[in-house]
This record gives structure tokens, sequence and C-alpha cells, in this order.
């Protein structure tokens, strides 16, 4: 059943920030519960918050509560606040935790918005030409072909992709649909989703990007889990289950066996240079041999932040100029499909 509830990541980070308010104010967690259930919102939310209170009131630990929702929370946030229960920091942590969860929506959002100004650019080229095709075009079709003059190849190029829309527009409809349904639930395939995560980060423009986006993930929440006091295999591990990318999840799994017999992490990540770049693996490497990994990590955390906000305030000057390319071909291929016979058809009256 707690496979279907769902919390927004905004009402996570209230909790955690509100939590850490009133426990630092020295009141008590089933209170602490109660203040933050009286702000929440969202009817699931509540229903998590009552749990949380009825087992609170039983003498049972808030991670213990939480860890029943795992769906809806997440390992990083079961973890954390299990490590900071047994420390005595539990205020503190759920502080740590509010603003790496604020951090990682705040990255999401950068790079989502980077995206829209493109994504509607190029929807709109695309409805543009289809209007043109699906309604202008028929209108002055049999003006064409009732001329004895031969058409020019992109208007029969155009002739054609317009009798295919035509007559099978729905199916192309319905075909897209279902082509996207079955990719999304391809994607659920760990086999394919694997896949599909190495090709991404080697793809041109977004590849570095998207390598750079997932070490900034990988540096921050290590960092937090090393900082609240979490073993390093242990971190680790539940690193690995919060990123979303199977390439990375798989390698972090194999680095925690590697630590677990002994070896130094750096010494797993020289060995793969495309998905964990030099600088990060020597900046590690230095950590492990002075013990400041977790303050390098921090250090690498804000860098990789910083290249991924930079991608993201450049991403519409690089791509404006390839799609003005795309929307100026597809413009100047209808204009000369429909101005070059007119042309041809004027010149055949005139003689």
């Amino acid at each position: 059943m707690n496979l279907f509830l769902h919390v927004s990541l905004q009402e996570k980070i209230l909790f955690t920030k509100n939590m850490a308010l009133a426990l630092k104010s020295g009141i008590s967690l089933v209170n602490s519960l109660k203040m933050v259930q009286k702000q929440a919102k969202s009817k699931t939310f509540k229903r998590i918050l009552t749990s949380l209170m009825d087992d609170a009131n039983k003498g049972v630990f808030l991670s213990a509560g939480l860890a029943k929702f795992h769906f809806v929370f997440g390992e990083l946030f079961v973890n954390i606040i299990r490590v900071a229960e047994t420390s005595g920091t539990l205020p503190e942590n759920l502080l740590y935790l509010g603003d790496e969860l604020g951090k990682r929506d705040a990255l999401r959002k950068k790079v989502r918005s980077a995206l829209i100004y493109p994504v509607i650019i190029l929807i709109a080229t695309i409805a543009i030409g289809a209007l043109m095709i699906l309604f202008v075009f028929p209108k002055i079709l049999p003006l064409f072909q009732g001329a004895k003059v031969e058409l020019p190849l992109t208007t029969r190029i155009l002739i054609s992709v317009s009798g295919i829309i035509s007559n099978y527009g729905i199916f192309i409809l319905i075909g897209i649909i279902l082509f996207i349904i079955g990719f999304r639930l391809l994607l659920r395939l760990p086999p394919f989703k694997a896949i599909y995560d190495r090709m991404l980060s080697y793809a041109p423009l977004f590849g570095r990007a998207i390598i750079n986006y997932n070490m900034a993930n990988f540096t921050r929440t290590f960092a937090l889990l090393l900082r609240s006091g979490v073993r390093i295999t242990e971190a680790l591990d539940i690193t690995s289950a919060t990123v979303t990318n199977l390439v990375y999840q798989r390698h972090l799994r194999a680095v925690a066996d590697g630590v677990r017999k002994g070896e130094f992490l750096s010494k797993y990540l020289y060995g793969y240079p495309h998905d964990f770049p030099i600088i990060l693996t020597n900046m590690i490497e230095v950590g492990e041999n002075t013990g400041n990994l977790n303050e390098n990590l921090n250090y690498l955390s804000e860098y990789y932040e910083n290249e991924v906000d930079d991608f993201t305030k450049n991403l519409s000057s690089i791509l404006e100029p390839i799609l003005l390319i795309v929307m100026g071909g597809m413009v100047a291929f209808i204009a000369l499909s429909f101005i070059t016979p007119i042309y041809q058809i004027t010149r055949s009256i005139n003689r």
C-alpha cells in the first residue's frame, strides 16, 4: 500500500526543517509531529504523520516509523535519521537533510527550466509545420495538380507527406503515443535502463552535463552521510540506493565491495575515467590519504553543482542557433514547395 503513497519534495523539506526547529526548542517528538501535522496540506502526509505519532507514543524510533514508508522517503532520509537518533544529533541531521533535499530540488529545477525554452520552440515549429501541411497545403494542392508543369522535388515530397498524414494521421499519432508509453515501460526494466543511462553519458552536448549532474548528487549525498557519522561502506550502499542512474548505482555497489576488502575508494574510480572525471578521483585520493575526505567531497559537490549551473545558463544560447537552423530550414522547405510551383504556373500562363 505504501508503494502508491506520494509526498512532494517541498513537504519533505518543510518536515525536516520544522521538526529540527521544534526538537531544538525542547519540544517532544510527539508534539513536534503534531505541530508539523497542523501545517501539512497533503492528506497523504497527514496520514503518514498520524502513523508516526502512534509509533512515537509506543516508544518506536522515528526512523523505524519512517521505514514503513520507505518508498515515500527513500533510503537516504531514513538512514540519516536512524544514525542521528543513535548519535543524539537528530535536530542537526534533520537540518542537514533539509538542506540536501533543497539543493537537490534546486539542481533539478535548474535543469528543467533550462530545457523549457528549447522544447517550446521545437513543439511550436512542429505544430506550425503540421498546420501548414494539414490545412493550408490541401487547399492549394488542386491548383498544382491541374497545372501542366513539372512540380519541383520539394513540392512532390510535401504532397507525399501531406497524403500520408491525411490518410494515416490518426494511426501515426497512436503509434507515437504507444511508442512513448512502451519506451517508458522499457525504462522500468533494469537491463534496458542501464543501456539508456550509458548512452546518455555519451550523448553529444548533454553527455558531460549528465555526468556532472550525477557527480554533484553522488558527492553531496556521500558527504552528508559521512558527516552524519555513517560508516564509509554503509554510506556507499545508501548513496547507490539513492542514485537513479543505473550505471552509477552499479559502480557504487562495486566500490563498496572493494572498500570492504580494504581497497581505497579512489583505486576503483581510476579504472573508469569517463564515468568519474580525473579531478574527482584525484581529490578523493587526496582526501583518503589526508583524512579530509568529507571536506573534499563537499568541495567537489559545490564544483559540480556550479558546472551544472553554468551549463543550464548557457544551454539556451547553445541550442538557439541549432533551433534557428531547424526552423529556418523547415520554413525555407515549405516556402519553396509553395512558391516555386506558383512561379512556374505563372510563367506558363504568361507564355
